[in-house]
This record gives structure tokens, sequence and C-alpha cells, in this order.
């Protein structure tokens, strides 16, 4: 086992703390899944990102179990689909979450997303705050919710989410969500942390950066996210990438970089129309 690179973390109003670099598995699957996430174990990830709807807990599980890492080392997460909010239903699921990854319990359990057109979500969150409680779950959050979906969900149950994940990258840069997630103790998780890579990457100002530092633009931009506070989740099959991925300690983006950074922010820049005011998934 590789020693795993020196990792900042960021701590919740409920103390649950996070690594700043997470793994992502969307479209991680089957064996060659189960050997990537090994993989990431095996270089240093400690957090790893999943959801009900990615098909892919039997995956997760799977590599959690063989891997060699110890298993109260491993932060895992899923999520709750738009489709079972309902109380009953969210139950069950969060109950299949667990079994279909084959573990006790999961650390980490987002609904992911409001669907505000159905109003179920504070059903959903009721569910999730009682499975905590049962123990299947340690720690529960919401993904892609807005402020106004927040507040009612702490001024009815008197429980704020430890962690929000939504869209966050140099082109859609959340400082409002992000201000508001700080003020209330809730960690930002970064989805989609990349953008639109075959894009981004090619940007002139984060190669110029990444030049700067002789760094790739992948980890100058993972970099601005560990020197902005939030949590990224980055995704990748490949040991070397993902090893580069995680070792982002050994340079700092300086005052300029980080102004360099914050110029490209467009309010537009979501990398699908996935605004949570409408969008709604199932």
């Amino acid at each position: 086992m590789l020693n795993p690179p020196e990792i900042p973390t960021r701590t919740a109003h409920d103390g649950l703390e996070l690594p700043a670099i997470g793994f992502g598995t969307y479209k991680v699957e089957g064996r060659e899944g189960v050997k990537a996430i090994e993989s990431a174990l095996e270089v240093g990830y400690r957090l790893i990102d999943s959801a009900f709807n990615y098909e892919n807990e039997g995956t997760v599980g799977r590599a959690i179990r063989e891997s060699e890492v110890p298993r109260e080392q491993i932060i895992v997460t899923s999520k709750l689909p738009g489709r079972h909010h309902r109380y009953d239903e969210a139950r069950v699921t969060i109950e299949e979450s667990v079994e279909r990854m084959g573990l006790d319990y999961i650390d980490l359990y987002l609904i992911h997303w409001p669907n505000p057109s159905k109003g179920l979500y504070l059903e959903a969150w009721k569910a999730l705050i009682d499975a905590q409680e049962q123990g299947i779950v340690k720690h529960i959050g919401v993904s892609n919710f807005l402020p106004g979906h927040i507040d009612q969900l702490t001024r009815l149950t008197g429980v704020t989410p430890s962690v929000n994940q939504v869209e966050t990258h140099p082109y859609f840069q959340q400082r409002e969500q992000r201000a508001y997630d700080d003020a209330h103790g809730i960690i930002t998780e970064a989805w989609s942390p990349l953008g639109r890579a075959s894009q981004m990457l090619q940007d002139p100002a984060i190669r110029a950066i990444a030049e700067k530092h002789s760094i790739s633009p992948v980890q100058a931009v993972l970099r601005w996210h560990v020197q902005l506070g939030d949590v990224a989740i980055p995704k990748s099959m490949n040991r070397d990438r993902q090893r580069a991925n995680i070792d982002l300690t050994g340079f700092e983006l300086d005052e300029q970089d980080m102004a360099d950074f914050a110029s490209l922010d467009n309010p537009e820049g979501r990398s699908a129309a996935q605004n949570p005011q409408w969008y709604e998934e199932f």
C-alpha cells in the first residue's frame, strides 16, 4: 500500500470530516469499476461518492470490502433518487442502498435533487433523519439544494444537512451558494469539478496557470477547489491520473492565480441545463 498524500480536510457543523478530494464513481461499473475504486483507495482516496441512480452501489461496496484499507477509514456516500422521496419509499431505498453495498452502514447519504414541483423533499429528509437515528447511515446531507430548500428543511425539522453537493467549477463558481453553506456549517462538495473538461482544460488562462507551476491543467483546477475550501470529486479509471488528481499539496496558487480563476466565473456556466429551481431527476 502506498503512503497516501496529505490532503486538507473540511469539517461540518456536526463534526463530519471530509478530505478535500474525493473519488467520483459515475459510470464506474462492473469488475473494471471495482478495480478502479480499489486503485483509488490504494493511492490515497478515502471519500468515495456514489448514488442509487448510478446503479453501481454493488460495485462500490465490493471494492470497499475487498480493499486493504480498513473500512473505518473510508467514507462512502450514496444518494436518494427523486422517485423515492415519499417517506416509506425513502426508508426502504436507503436500506436497499446499504444492502446493495454489502456494508453495515453508509457514512453519508444525500437527497440527490430537491425536485421542488413534487413537494416531497421534506418527507425524504425526515426519512434520512430516521435512518441516521437507526444507525444505518452516519451523516446526512443534500445535493443540488438551493438556500431556500435547505432553510425549509432546517426550520421544519431542526436538522441542518452536513453536506450540499452542487455543480461547481471555474466556469460556474457558486459563490452565493458556497457562502450560504459556509455560514451554516455545511460542507460544499463540487460535482463536475472540471466542468466540460474537454473545453475547460484548453482555456488559455488555466493553461497559463498550469505552465507557471509546472503542473497539469487538471491539477491547477483541483488545487483551485482545494484553496476555495470545498470538496472536489474528480473521477478517473487511470491509476496515474488518480494519483495526480490527489497529489496537490506540493504547490500553491497565488493571489493572481486565484484572481484569474475568479474572472472565469459565469452565472450561466452550468455544464448542462440542470438548474435546481426547475430541473428534476427521478
